[in-house]
């Protein structure tokens, strides 16, 4: 069903059929196992299944690890949701796109990796920065790659035949540098393209109607947004979410059913919970600008840290990330999260409260040292507090530095 605004759509995407099954809240399937017609129809089912297509109505679901109902409504919002940019155009690409949903984000992206390594493509070209989990299995080669890091301006000189993906992440972790996704499509040709759009979410940010092959979310974040429940989405081509339900099928890596529900029910809120933590980010980091503690305030809502225009011409809005350098470095840093009664000192982001964490200690605690955040920064996920009440603890925190 087409809904005429995307507020409209982040209710009631994934929710098709649900006065037939006579239920008006999401259904969670927990069966492990299912069961089998007879011997002949279970065999079929399951080489369907385990070669990456997708159920036809009738056929068994034979076993969890293959697939699973509620992880499937899950991925029919996060497809419609992705794709409203394309459909609000009419575009045709948006018929062919599909999500696959894994039990984190880091699942969906070794995943992604692993299909391209599978077809002889594992050469990597990626712009930093970007989330330190990505940044260090690219780097160590865990799964087969072989990157070359390198500026936006340099990707297309670092095209190799064997290239099979280019990563860029836009806002990226920690500094919310932006990228121009429609040049970076444009320079790396014939290679696909993935952007991490977790810091965006699709209410600010529709990679595949800038031209990328694959948008990824770590679902954890802002699209459950309540901090309980953990997963991964890729949003894709048919074809290329034919090879990633496989890796998932073979690896075991499919979301689990309890947190798909989860993170669905997210979804009715999403525009609302983004929209407001935007509004009280920018309220922040303009405050935040003017502290003389801090050596200088990360928010792409800023001229200096939007230097393209890219807010305006790929986005809908600068986001809830704010990110601020310490003057005082690593022991400003640590003296400022002691002070802090508020705001959770913690890794992720996105959720309903606030959260502050050091990059260069934890989340890109691995990154090369040249590539590493500064030991005087910050990273601020803003939540759905007021305004006042969180200066008023950031204020704690400064009194300590």
């Amino acid at each position: 069903m087409e809904h005429s605004s995307f507020d409209t759509a982040a209710v009631h995407a994934g929710r098709s059929g649900l006065n037939q099954l006579g239920v008006h809240a999401l259904p969670i399937d927990l069966s492990s196992t299912a069961p089998l017609h007879d011997i002949a129809g279970g065999g079929h089912s399951y080489e369907l299944l385990a070669a990456g297509g997708s159920l036809v109505e009738g056929e068994s679901t034979v076993y969890r690890r293959l697939w699973n109902p509620t992880v499937a409504r899950f991925e029919e919002a996060i497809t419609e949701l992705e794709t409203w940019a394309l459909r609000a155009r009419s575009s045709a690409v948006a018929d062919d796109v599909q999500t696959v949903a894994f039990a984190s984000g880091m699942a969906a992206i070794s995943a992604l990796l692993l299909s391209r390594v599978s077809q002889g493509l594992g050469h990597v070209v990626a712009v930093r920065p970007i989330y330190g989990g990505t940044d260090h299995l690219l780097a160590v080669g865990l799964l087969g790659t072989r990157v070359d890091f390198v500026p936006a301006d340099h990707i297309a000189n670092a095209i190799r035949d064997d290239t099979g993906l280019v990563v860029v992440e836009s806002p990226a972790n920690p500094s919310l540098d932006l990228v121009d996704i429609r040049r970076i499509v444009s320079d790396s040709g014939r290679v696909p393209v993935m952007v991490d759009n977790t810091f965006a979410t699709p209410v600010l940010q529709q990679p595949l109607d800038l031209g990328a092959a694959f948008s990824i979310h770590s679902a954890t974040k802002y699209l459950g947004g309540h901090g309980d429940a953990m997963g991964g989405t890729v949003t894709t081509t048919s074809e290329h979410a034919t090879k990633l339900r496989q890796i998932r099928a073979i690896t075991g890596g499919l979301l689990d059913p309890l947190s798909a529900y989860l993170l669905h029910r997210g979804l009715p809120t999403l525009p609302l919970r983004v929209r407001r933590q935007e509004e009280t980010a920018r309220a922040l980091a303009f405050w935040l600008k003017e502290r003389l503690e801090v050596k200088r305030t990360y928010y792409p809502g800023f001229p200096e840290c939007d230097d393209q225009n890219l807010v305006a011409s790929q986005m809908y809005g600068a986001g809830a990330m704010v990110s601020i350098e310490l003057a005082g470095g690593f022991v400003a840093a640590e003296a400022f999260i002691g002070g802090l009664e508020l705001i959770t000192h913690a890794v992720s982001l996105g959720g309903v409260d606030t959260l502050i964490q050091h990059p260069a200690a934890l989340t890109h605690r691995l990154v090369a040292a040249e590539a590493k955040p500064s030991d005087g920064l910050l990273r601020l996920s803003v939540g759905l507090e007021s305004f006042e009440d969180l200066v008023h603890d950031l204020e704690r925190g400064f009194a300590r530095t």
